[in-house]
C-alpha cells in the first residue's frame, strides 16, 4: 500500500533516475508477456431512456484513430 500522493511520486523519481527514458530495465529470464495491439475499442457511457452515449475508435495505422458514434 501507498501512503500518499508524495510517496508515489518520489519512488517514480528514484525509478526514472535509475532508468533513464529509452534505458533497458532488466527483466528476469523466465518473463515474458503479450503485446496487445487494438483494432477497434468502444466506450460506452448510459444515460437516461435508454439513449446512451457510445464511440467506437477504430484504428487507422500511423496512430490515427477513426471516431464513430453508434446506435444506443
Amino acid at each position: 500500500m501507498i501512503a500518499d500522493r508524495a510517496e508515489l511520486d518520489a519512488s517514480y523519481a528514484g525509478l526514472a533516475a535509475r532508468y533513464p527514458e529509452g534505458e533497458q530495465v532488466p527483466v528476469p529470464p523466465h518473463w515474458g508477456g503479450f503485446r496487445v495491439v487494438p483494432a477497434s475499442v468502444e466506450f460506452w457511457q448510459g444515460r437516461e431512456n435508454r439513449l446512451h452515449d457510445r464511440l467506437r475508435y477504430v484504428a487507422e495505422g500511423g496512430g490515427a484513430w477513426r471516431v464513430e458514434r453508434l446506435a444506443p
